[in-house]
Formats: structure tokens, sequence, C-alpha cells
């Protein structure tokens, strides 16, 4: 491919002016089709991209990175665990938690939610809590006094704000002399949160873990030790490591196992619309194969002349591969540089075709972010770049063959 008569008469022939003025229309639309077609893929990967980092922030925001649980769902050993949990080189942080089940009711409103003790003063170690507070903090939550943080969504269904009371009623009996009783407690609307995932907006109420543990009678025991750790994809080797070194006393969860089908799904999802939206690649590589043929057809006499001077089959095959490599090359090469630009600043793009057309692509109130996020990976844009220019390069060998094959009596025969 890279044999120097190849490679000049090669490139010879795409930048030449031609006679046949259709050839070259065609030869510029598959440029063009290959570069649009690298641009979609590049912008719409990389908004996935962003969709994806923005939705795993927020869960990361309420759920730690590891968890580490007693099989019974009672650790009391857990100071133990946690001091194990931190020798972990890339453990930063660890604190316990108390988790459980309960009714929530404020007048006649009534809802289930999701109790979360927590230690605030450990808590920052392992959820960045703080940033999604619209009102109070976690410094307010105190031993005894009993109040609780709600979801923004969760207050909205019981009607409640910061200072109201709402009754917090867990599914454990309490036998008094008149009978049994379910054990409940009033709570003190402290502050709200807001992730943006209804999953715990609409379900979580945090407490301090010495409220939670009175309101279950756990007295000093949890239900576990959240972790923080550098590097959330190693997570899952992380969690494996701390297992073996705990000798299977504790269930060591990580963060993907509690959103595994989610994230399931929301890989598949990127794997096909990358791979539909290939196909675009796909059809304008095709008009490679178009010119490709058309040009073989045109300088049928100059393969011929080529052949009868001693230019081997496999020196004219290659001609008209280096012709479309480089036609797929030049696609790629703006194609990527385009999609780059684009992703890059997709917001100013996005807010320039809002204005213009008075249209609003994102509302906030439903999708609860203000702009299109988009996260570009090298290891996308070299996949699709190098797809690209494969796939130019595949499109090539027919009409190349067909050349190969050019006879130069019949090709001179009319001439």
């Amino acid at each position: 491919m890279y044999h120097p008569l190849s490679l000049f008469v090669g490139l010879r022939y795409t930048r030449s002016r031609r006679r046949n003025h259709f050839i070259s229309f065609i030869s510029l639309i598959s440029t063009v089709g290959i570069a649009l077609g690298v641009v979609v893929l590049i912008t719409v990967l990389s908004v996935m991209n962003g969709f994806h980092k923005e939705v795993r922030e927020r869960i990361l925001g309420m759920a730690s990175h590891g968890d580490i649980q007693a099989l019974n769902g009672r650790m009391t050993d857990w100071r133990e665990a946690m001091d194990q949990a931190r020798q972990h080189p890339e453990v930063l942080g660890a604190a316990p938690y108390i988790e459980g089940q309960a009714m929530m009711s404020h007048r006649r409103e009534v809802t289930g939610a999701l109790i979360r003790g927590v230690d605030p003063q450990r808590e920052t170690e392992v959820v960045d809590v703080a940033s999604h507070m619209v009102a109070g903090t976690l410094d307010d939550l105190e031993a005894g006094a009993y109040r609780v943080i709600l979801g923004r969504e969760l207050a909205q269904v019981l009607g409640v704000g910061v200072g109201d009371k709402v009754t917090v009623i867990v599914p454990q009996i309490t036998v008094t002399v008149v009978g049994s009783v379910p054990r409940l407690k009033r709570f003190t609307v402290s502050g709200l949160f807001e992730v943006g995932m209804g999953e715990y907006d609409r379900g979580v109420a945090i407490m301090h873990i010495d409220d939670a543990a009175t309101l279950q009678k756990l007295e000093d025991a949890v239900t576990g030790v959240r972790l923080r750790i550098t590097d959330v994809w190693q997570a899952r080797r992380v969690a494996v490591e701390l297992a073996e070194k705990l000798q299977g006393r504790y269930r060591v969860l990580n963060w993907t196992d509690y959103h595994r089908n989610f994230f399931a799904a929301l890989k598949m999802e990127k794997r096909m619309m990358g791979l539909l939206l290939f196909f675009i690649v796909v059809i304008a590589a095709f008009n490679i194969v178009s010119t490709l043929v058309m040009m073989v057809v045109d300088k049928q006499s100059d393969i011929a002349i080529l052949k009868t001077f001693g230019a081997s089959p496999g020196q004219v095959m290659r001609i008209f591969i280096v012709q479309g490599a480089t036609l797929g090359a030049i696609g790629t090469l703006i194609g990527v540089a385009g999609g780059l630009a684009l992703a890059l600043n997709i917001e100013a793009a996005v807010a320039a075709v809002e204005s213009g057309f008075g249209i609003q692509f994102i509302d906030p109130s439903i999708y609860y972010i203000a702009k299109l996020p988009s996260d570009v990976q090298t290891a996308d844009v070299a996949m699709i770049g190098v797809g690209s220019f494969l796939l130019s390069l595949l499109m090539t060998l027919p009409p190349a063959w067909r050349a190969y094959r050019t006879q130069p009596a019949e090709a001179l025969r009319y001439e």
C-alpha cells in the first residue's frame, strides 16, 4: 500500500480535477458523510457519558462506595470492622449507619420511607450530603434531640417544612399494659435535601444514629459500616479484598451492587445507540465504493497503460486503496475535530439553538438539570476514529479488486 508508485498515483487521483464532475461530487459526498457520521457519534456518546456521570454522581451523593454488613443484619463489633477497613490503603473513610423501613405521618398524610441513622461527624467521610442540602445542615442532628432530615419530595408528600413535627412508626411491637402497640416517636424536621433522584428525594429520611438505635432497640449495634474508596471504579476489587481480610464474617458490597440492573441498562443503551449511529458512517462509507467503482471504470485506459509499462496488478490495486483510504482519513479527521469541538461546547450550542428558535430542550423541573451534560472520553473518540477509518479502508477492497482484474487488452480494445 505504501509502494511509492501506488502512493504517488493514488494521491494524485485523489486531488486531481476530473473530467467527470459527478465522480468528484460523489467523492465529496462520501467524505462529508463520514465526517458527519463521526461528529454525530462523538457528540451523542459524549452527551450520554455526561448523563451517566451526572446520574452516578447523584447516586454517590447518598450511596457509599462500599458497605460492610453483618450476615444477620445486626453488627455488634462494628468498631473492629471499621478499624480493619481503614487499614486498607485505598479506603479514605468509614462510618457506621443504621437503616430500616418505617412509616412517617403528619396529620392525615402517611407514607413509607427508609430511615437512615448516621453519625454527623463521620458521615461526611463517606458521602457528600452537605452539597445536596437545601435547608438545614447535617450538624443539626444531635443525639437525643430526635431531629430528622427529609428528602424534599418526601417532605412535600407529608406537607411539612423545617420545624414541623412528623411521627415515625417502625414495624416493631412494644408490649404495654394495654396490649401490643407499634413503636413510634415524634421527630422534628431540621432540614431538607435534594439529590435529583426520586429514590432518595422521595424515600429517605436521615436521623442521628443514636436516635435510630433507640427507635429500633439496637442498643450498641448497627446495620453496617459505609466506606469511601479512592477510585470508585475499583470498589468491586477493594470489596473482595476486604471480604477476604474480614474472613467471611461480614457481607461486603459495593455501590454497583445496589444499582446493578440500572447501570447494566445504561451500558446496554450506550452500546446499542453507538451501534445504531455507526450505521451513519457505514452508509457514508458505501459512497466510497461508488466513487472508486466509477473511478475504476473512468480510468480503464490508465490502468491498462500502467500494466503495459510493467505495473503489477497488486500495485494497481493499491492505487485505489490509497485513494479510498485518503477519502476515509480526511472524513474521519474532520469528523473527529468537529465532534470534539461540538461535544466540548455542547452547552453553548444548545443555548444558541434554544435562544434562536425559542424552544427548551431540557426542563429543569423534570430532569433536575439545567444544562446538557457532556463527558468526552478518549477511549470512545479513539474507537470511533479507528473504526471509521478501518471501515473506509474495507470499502476500498471491492473496487480495488476490480482494478486488479482489469485486462489491458480488453481495456484498450476500443481506444
